[in-house]
């Protein structure tokens, strides 16, 4: 009974305290993204951010074009054995 007791002092502590401390690198970050030298934000964080839009402008496409493939093929009447 005394294990159950003390179970929610364990679990707050578990969770309320971390092994190592992080640096706060949301400043660095403000700097570079409000920096103004005439590219888009979402170029601005380099190559990774290039490849994830490009990727992501890619599977939007392919979606886009088999959506409207499937929305044609529905359209059409069907053949008759």
């Amino acid at each position: 009974m005394r294990i159950l007791m003390n179970l929610p002092i364990v679990a707050r502590r578990a969770f309320s305290t971390t092994p190592k401390q992080l640096k706060n690198r949301v400043p660095e970050h403000q700097k570079v993204f409000q920096m103004d030298n005439g590219l888009p934000v979402h170029i601005k964080g380099g190559t990774t951010d290039v490849l994830l839009y490009r990727f992501t402008m890619g599977i939007t496409l392919a979606g886009t074009a088999l959506s409207l493939y499937w929305l044609l093929f529905a359209c059409l009447p069907r053949k008759k054995a």
